[in-house]
């Protein structure tokens, strides 16, 4: 039976806990030997992420159990935070990051209960200025006793000081206690570095570095050195890259060339880049992204196979996974349902694998084998309790935004196959602002969007001007414009949407998180159009921002892209700021904030409050103790979702069966 009940107050399987313990899926994924390993989320375990070993069998283990959590803190963002060798006997070494204390450690996941590596062991010591010492994107080197890694170091109290290079860890743990036995391989000079990559033999290696004020999407350089007999980097040089070009990620390939994604012709290609020369070759010259922004270090949009061949994830807005012949330039993509890879990809003799998702399955473990071209879901999926026929048939569009510019975005209408809405009633929308900025929301299952559709709300995720998957010239356009651009284009496709009947125009409403918050509380000052809005971790306040402490390192320097150089336009900094616009909001609004949070800190929901305080708009601020930026346990998650829901009910004017009020301060 399908009854008729207004939009916004229909049932729905997908409650909040489902949601909440779906939250996250895999990443980093690996091969060690014949196995396939990856970082899994455990929500409903404080939020925490383990390691997971596929055996060739099939048999899925956990390979580290609670407490461990596999996860570091390296630009705050983190990074890759494991590496695994499989050896002859004893089964395999693995070292990985645990966020605890952010050390390094060594395990041996196969040995016997009591022997030495059965548990555990720091390879790390433990620092107590500031940030103290953090670690990622390690490559094990066994046969030099040691692995190579990023070192992030704090060198005093406050978040900006740090320095952060490579450096070599013995696995003996001898520098457990002391951080004079880690070897320092670079000497510091550059800000940021991505890990090390050795050539066949050895003898070079590379890696990516930049410096402020850039950020790796508008700068970087591919960097080669000598590897002497001791195991120190000489005559290091720059390849390839410069302030005005993105190298993303290099690889060596197996006749000794490297393999770099360059963004030199306003496109993330594919080049060969000669170790020696720096000359480069177009591999696939396509007004394509075969790369994307470098938020994490450690993550891979492709990898060199034997014999030759790229696989590479590739697109235009959409990211799939292909195989490139260097030879010739063709890609074969790979057949089956996913349309979305994420950049994270290993390879193994004639095996790729990867984490692949699509409109209708959330990320999971893909495997392909190169040869047959058979691509397969290898890992185990969680047990689907929910009905496809509760999923939103999406719809990718492009609206014009001002002066005709084109603005990407996907609808996800609402849909329940137990529930219509009443003849000539309008849908309510949440238009979602992603975060970022330079970022992209991607066209993939997400049971946050199903439990607000499966309810008769409609979402409209934009991907704004200066969102990544586009091209260069795409992402330039909030250059200087933060604040402008993502406002008026989110408009855009909210006044469409009204414009053309597919949403109420009285009933929509705005959600961002992060740089995704500062649009989501400038367009509640800007416009008129949203009925309210939802707001999690948010940059409210740039003079903040941008203050003595005022957020981590990494970011500290990125409003030099997006609004310009604070000692050139400082009135930028209070014109555009939402917290100096406060007194034009006046729509009601959820703030949602992590007490721990290093990249958004709590002050700046708080300023927000403050401004607002006594105004007489209806707003609720929950704080989530010990939750960073992102929410990762299921039980803040659970809250902050009913808490959203009952803000729409609220303002969309409709009873949400089981749903208590919202209470809102003034």
């Amino acid at each position: 039976m399908v009854s008729t009940v207004p939009y916004g107050a229909w049932q729905s399987p997908v409650g909040a806990e489902l949601v909440a313990s779906r939250g996250g899926g895999p990443d980093f994924v690996g091969t060690v030997g014949e196995e396939l390993w990856w970082v899994a989320p455990r929500p409903e375990e404080e939020g925490r992420f383990t390691l997971v070993r596929r055996r060739p069998g099939g048999v899925e283990e956990t390979v580290l159990p609670a407490p461990w959590n596999v996860r570091n803190r390296v630009v705050e963002y983190g990074g890759l935070p494991w590496a695994a060798v499989a050896r002859p006997s004893g089964g395999p070494l693995v070292v990985f990051t645990h966020f605890a204390d952010q050390r390094l450690y060594a395990f041996e996941p196969d040995a016997p209960a009591g022997a030495q590596g059965s548990v555990p062991r720091p390879l790390t010591p433990v620092s107590s200025v500031g940030g103290g010492l953090r670690w990622a994107d390690p490559v094990l080197l066994p046969d030099r006793g040691e692995v190579w890694c990023v070192l992030e170091e704090f060198t005093g109290e406050g978040p900006c000081d740090v320095r952060r290079l490579l450096a070599a860890v013995p696995l003996d743990g001898s520098a457990a206690r002391d951080r004079g036995a880690v070897r320092e391989l670079t000497d510091g000079r550059n800000r940021f570095v991505t890990g090390p990559r050795l050539s066949p033999g050895g003898r070079l290696a590379a890696w990516i570095a930049w410096d402020h004020p850039r950020m790796p999407w508008e700068g970087t350089e591919l960097k080669v050195a000598r590897v002497s007999a001791e195991g120190r980097l000489t005559d290091a040089r720059t390849v390839l890259g410069g302030p005005a070009e993105s190298v993303a990620q290099a690889e060596w390939a197996g006749d000794g060339s490297l393999v770099a994604a360059s963004d030199r012709t306003g496109w993330w290609n594919l080049y060969r880049v000669d170790p020696g020369t720096g000359e480069c070759t177009a591999l696939c010259r396509r007004e394509e992204e075969f790369a994307g922004p470098l938020w994490r270090v450690g993550q891979r949009w492709f990898a060199p196979l034997p014999g030759g061949l790229i696989a590479t994830v590739h697109g235009r807005g959409a990211a799939v996974l292909g195989i490139l012949d260097p030879a010739s330039g063709e890609i074969a993509d790979v057949a089956g349902p996913w349309t979305e890879w994420a950049p994270t990809l290993a390879v193994s003799g004639t095996r790729a694998v990867g984490i692949a998702a699509s409109p209708y399955s959330a990320y999971e473990v893909v495997e392909l084998d190169v040869c047959t071209g058979r691509a397969r879901s290898v890992g185990a999926r969680h047990a689907d309790r929910v009905d496809p026929a509760y999923y939103p048939e999406p719809v990718v569009r492009t609206f014009a935004g001002p002066d005709g510019r084109e603005v990407h975005a996907h609808l996800y209408p609402p849909r329940n196959p137990g529930h219509t809405a009443p003849d000539g009633e309008l849908p309510p929308y949440v238009v979602w602002a992603h975060g970022g900025p330079t970022a992209r929301s991607p066209l993939v299952l997400d049971l946050v969007t199903v439990f607000f559709t499966s309810r008769g709300i409609g979402v409209a995720e934009v991907n704004y001007g200066g969102s990544t998957g586009y091209g260069r010239a795409y992402r330039e356009r909030l250059r200087g414009q933060w604040g402008l651009v993502d406002v008026e284009d989110c408009a855009a496709v909210a006044t469409a949407l009204a414009a053309e009947g597919l949403a109420d125009p009285a009933r929509i409403a705005i959600r961002g998180g992060s740089a995704g918050g500062w649009t989501a509380v400038a367009s509640l000052a800007a416009t008129s159009l949203y009925a309210c809005g939802t707001v999690l971790y948010p940059v409210l306040d740039l003079e903040g921002w941008t203050a003595e402490g005022g957020t981590h390192d990494f970011e500290s320097r990125y409003l030099d892209w997006l609004i310009g150089p604070r000692d050139e336009v400082p009135e930028l900094y209070t014109e555009r700021s939402p917290l100096h616009r406060a007194d034009r909001i006046s729509a009601p609004f959820l703030l949602l904030q992590g007490t721990a949070d290093p990249v958004c800190p709590p002050a700046q929901s708080e300023r927000l409050l403050a401004a607002m305080a006594g105004r007489g708009v209806p707003h609720t601020y929950l704080a989530f103790e010990g939750e960073g930026h992102g929410f990762r346990r299921a039980a803040t998650k659970v809250r902050a979702l009913e808490a959203e829901l009952a803000l729409y009910a609220r303002a969309f004017g409709v009873t949400v069966p089981g749903v208590p009020v919202l209470e809102l301060a003034t």
